[in-house]
């Protein structure tokens, strides 16, 4: 870098562009083929370049993946601050409010990903057993922070809403938003 007329902050913008690249490279393949199929070489094919690269920036399939996973969850973490910071009497009332967020086409395909992973994470498959669990640790502590009530009644509260909401969502992907949403109106009302 000392014989290169470049600015080092400069130098540090292409390289973080590059990542990034990567990275959206790495999304379009796990979103249009899967999380077990992204591998450096599908990465390396999608961003026009070659494996080693890909592993330049990402040094392991677990490092690809973590950050993979990363960036859905701030896809989720973004969509989900519609649902605002009030808080809410309980399990119901968090659904009823987060479910017309959470059920929406442009996000079925981040929770494609998602229970993909869980599953990989529930068959013990490494990188996912690690990462999914922090991510679902992340989700409760979203929701226990939008519940009222006492510290042991938020935290039971959000555990239930979260595996109603996951439950529902699941249920989207499988039978459809209609059913997804009769199902989630039932519930809502108890």
């Amino acid at each position: 870098l000392q014989n290169l007329d470049v600015a080092p902050t400069t130098v540090k913008e292409v390289i973080r562009h590059a990542k990034d690249e990567l990275l959206a490279a790495a999304l379009h393949v796990a979103r249009d083929q899967g999380l077990r199929q992204l591998s450096f070489g599908r990465v390396a094919k999608q961003a026009g370049t070659n494996d080693r690269t890909v592993v330049y920036y990402f040094p392991s399939k677990e490092v690809l993946v973590s950050e993979v996973l990363l960036v859905m969850s701030r896809e989720l973490e973004s969509r989900l601050s519609a649902v605002g910071d009030e808080r809410r009497r309980d399990h119901r009332d968090l659904l009823e409010v987060a479910w017309p967020v959470l059920a929406h086409p442009d996000a079925d395909a981040v929770f494609a990903l998602f229970f993909e992973a869980s599953g990989l994470a529930a068959a013990r498959v490494a990188p996912y057993e690690t990462v999914v669990p922090a991510l679902v640790s992340a989700w409760l502590e979203w929701a226990e922070a939008r519940l009222g009530g006492t510290p042991t009644s938020r935290r039971s509260e959000a555990e239930a809403a979260v595996a109603l909401i996951d439950g529902l969502l699941l249920f989207r992907q499988l039978m459809g938003a209609d059913a997804a949403d009769r199902a989630a109106r039932r519930l809502a009302r108890g």
